[in-house]
């Protein structure tokens, strides 16, 4: 298990302040009034804790999705 980029999206525009325990954050607001966070560099601890952190604000996740793979992990082998 490496780390990876995750592109996550809540309902309604949360602040970078509300999440700001957790390092490597990007969160950008939609026209839709939702707010896609980026998390860069997470190990699955990390994306854990994250995700009880946002079930703990009340926040509605909307998706999660992996963005790109950390350079270190390894390129997936061919089938």
């Amino acid at each position: 298990m490496g780390t990876h980029t995750y592109q996550l999206c809540v309902r309604g525009h949360v602040s970078e302040r509300r999440l700001s325990w957790f390092t490597d954050l990007a969160v950008v607001h939609t026209a839709a009034g939702d707010s896609l966070i980026t998390a860069t560099q997470l190990d699955q601890a990390t994306l854990h804790a994250l995700l009880q952190h946002i079930r703990d604000l009340g926040l509605e996740l909307l998706s999660l999705q992996i963005v790109a793979p950390a350079a270190s992990d390894p390129a997936p082998s061919p089938p």
